[in-house]
């Protein structure tokens, strides 16, 4: 039987307009942007199609994306969130460049966590925010006393300043534990430091490893988040995302929807509702393909990259690869693609930490992945 990874082959994946498998020619296997080589949820389908047919593709209206989230978290993580204090935005890269424009005074410190999504360090630096990095752990978790060198460098600048996370994180896949938020929230206050999070792969965690959002941590009454159903639901090209705060964090809030400009696509709105509501049996399917795969990974790193490392993810679909070991420079990414075609993520742009390892887009058939492995191996 079919499931969402295995409906489409290799032939009517090519057949596709999306950035993924026009950015580089027919001849190379892409693995590298977050899109799945899924099916949709059912109900996304079915909610589109409606408001196709029906001409309902107009402006975005109200909040109706916020009560359903609500719903939704309430339903997955047993999370309470009101939604008089969410915000629809029009993607999470954009609702996290809001909330650090609104948030933050012109040459704030914003700490990150690298390696970490690439995008953070742009959306800081093109808002004329200072960076501050504080580097993972080799296991790809907090560390306290990196944190803490980061918060008071942050904290010498006098300007307040914010802590933007990745909750399950890009591109480790490490989901951070609830002792270890409360951590990092203890640490920010001490610093006078605002929690941000980027909480949009929460939904693709594994078994094991349960989802803690910082909206649930007590130390981080400010805390605010920015998520979408666009990457559980393969919806990227159907912008729409949300800001979600509490009420220690009201006021920012009422600023953000006093001063912002911009909406979310109404399509897709429509979209990301329908599969909020309706999607989880969809869902779950998902997941079960990404349990496979990652563990599949690491038979086929063994296999075919003998002496790089991996572990498997705890969330996302996005597997990171240590390739160090194998001789191919820091931009392991660039050498796969010249010698063997295929395309992952090189890790370096990621930040400090990243050289010399890939991400890898898990979210296809086992048999796209596997032979991902084997044209990699002619590069050794």
């Amino acid at each position: 039987m079919s499931t969402p990874f295995t409906t489409y082959s290799l032939e009517q994946l090519r057949t596709r307009t999306s950035d993924k498998w026009v950015k580089y020619g027919p001849d190379v296997l892409p693995l590298w942007v977050a899109e799945m080589d899924s099916t949709l949820a059912p109900s996304i389908v079915e909610a589109v199609t409606k408001a196709m047919q029906a001409g309902d593709t107009g402006y975005a209206s109200g909040n109706l994306y916020g009560e359903v989230f609500a719903e939704y978290a309430q339903r997955h993580w047993g999370l309470g969130i009101d939604p008089t204090y969410t915000l629809p935005v029009i993607d999470v890269i954009r609702g996290l460049q809001t909330v650090i424009q609104v948030a933050t005074e012109p040459g704030a410190p914003v700490v990150i966590t690298p390696p970490v999504y690439y995008p953070f360090g742009m959306i800081i630096n093109g808002s004329g925010r200072t960076l501050v990095n504080a580097p993972m752990t080799a296991a790809g978790r907090f560390d306290p006393a990196t944190l803490e060198q980061a918060f008071s460098e942050a904290a010498a600048l006098g300007k307040g300043g914010l802590v933007l996370i990745s909750n399950p994180h890009n591109p480790t896949g490490v989901v951070h534990t609830r002792d270890e938020l409360t951590t990092l929230a203890i640490l920010a206050s001490k610093h006078g430091l605002r929690i941000l999070s980027d909480e949009i792969h929460a939904p693709l965690t594994m078994p094991g490893h349960p989802f803690v959002s910082i909206l649930d941590i007590p130390e981080a009454a400010d805390a605010l988040v920015v998520t979408s159903a666009s990457k559980p639901y393969n919806l990227a090209g159907l912008k729409a995302a949300i800001i979600v705060g509490s009420r220690g964090s009201a006021d920012l809030i009422a600023e953000i929807r006093a001063t912002r400009y911009e909406s979310p696509s109404h399509l897709g709105t429509i979209a990301h509702v329908a599969a909020l509501r309706g999607g989880d049996e969809w869902l779950l399917a998902v997941n079960k393909d990404i349990d496979r795969n990652r563990h599949l990974v690491t038979e086929l790193v063994e296999r075919f990259l003998p002496g790089a490392a991996y572990t498997p993810v705890e969330a996302t679909y996005l597997g990171w690869v240590d390739c160090r070991a194998l001789g191919l420079g820091d931009n392991p990414g660039q050498v796969f693609l010249e010698k063997s075609k295929v395309a992952f993520s090189s890790g370096h742009t990621f930040g400090p930490g990243g050289e010399g390892h890939i991400r890898v887009n898990m979210a296809t058939s086992p048999e796209i992945l596997t032979e991902a492995f084997r044209r990699a191996s002619l590069a050794l």
